[in-house]
């Protein structure tokens, strides 16, 4: 495999705004009722290949990164969204383009007792 290239540099793919319905959450009225998540997923991804030849299977397909984004959040409800973002991170690097991949968990309907704008987590993870 490719050294990886320096991540602030490197082509990405880039989804933004990402919206499950999930049930994550400490508290139990969280796992009953769910509540939506949002999440931004970046992934840095040699694009010069693809570019070159407009060839589809040299790249990542964004829709089918997607869906299997959205597929892991909606499974296995889990207390933390850290774990929330670290299996989206693990989805994002089972594509085999995929060498770096940034995610972000939004909590938009957070259980915080004073007035906020968001909560979320990022986490950054590297195919090693």
């Amino acid at each position: 495999m490719a050294e990886l290239r320096n991540p602030e540099r490197a082509d990405r793919i880039t989804l933004t705004g990402l919206r499950v319905r999930a049930h994550h959450g400490v508290f139990e009225f969280e796992r009953v009722e769910g509540q939506e998540f949002v999440i931004d997923v970046s992934v840095a991804v040699d694009l010069a290949a693809a570019a070159s030849s407009d060839d589809l299977d040299r790249t990542v397909h964004y829709g089918e990164l997607a869906e299997a984004v959205v597929a892991a959040v909606e499974r296995d409800p889990v207390d933390l969204i850290e774990t929330v973002a670290e299996r989206v991170a693990a989805v994002a690097l089972g594509f085999a383009a995929v060498d770096q991949v940034e995610v972000t968990v939004h909590k938009p309907q957070a259980p915080i007792s004073v007035p906020f704008g968001d909560v979320a987590v990022t986490i950054v993870r590297s195919r090693t």
